[in-house]
């Protein structure tokens, strides 16, 4: 998939993924981030639960759910899980608690993060 700009199909796809894996374990952190190094869109699944004893089995569940739910905007190699003692996602917890409105957030960050697409907490069931 050719990366450009984040779009609206992209963020529903991972807003369905976030709401699956949430069933798994909770999630503090979900969020799109764009590395500008290698102009790459990585989407993060962050909970205070995955640490380097389970690290295996939470991308184990995002395989699990992403073979059920294929979708051409959602590539399971630009899905990234991660604890909440890595420094991106605890960045990403920092911003979100300036913003409490429960609303999507959209950040420009610096040289090495282009941008980040931060999803509101907890993402209300598929109507």
């Amino acid at each position: 998939m050719d990366q450009g700009p984040l779009v609206m199909q992209q963020i529903e796809a991972g807003k369905r993924l976030v709401r699956e894996f949430a069933k798994y374990m909770p999630v503090q952190a979900a969020f799109w981030l764009n590395d500008t190094e290698r102009n790459h869109w990585f989407l993060y699944l962050a909970s205070d639960q995955i640490d380097n004893s389970n690290f295996d089995l939470a991308y184990g569940e995002v395989g699990r759910i992403t073979s059920k739910m294929p979708d051409i905007w959602l590539d399971p190699f630009q899905i990234k899980v991660a604890g909440l003692s890595d420094p991106i996602p605890k960045a990403v917890v920092e911003i979100q608690s300036k913003y409490p409105q429960h609303t999507d957030i959209r950040y420009r960050g610096g040289r090495s993060v282009g941008e980040v697409y931060i999803y509101a907490l907890p993402i209300p069931a598929a109507a």
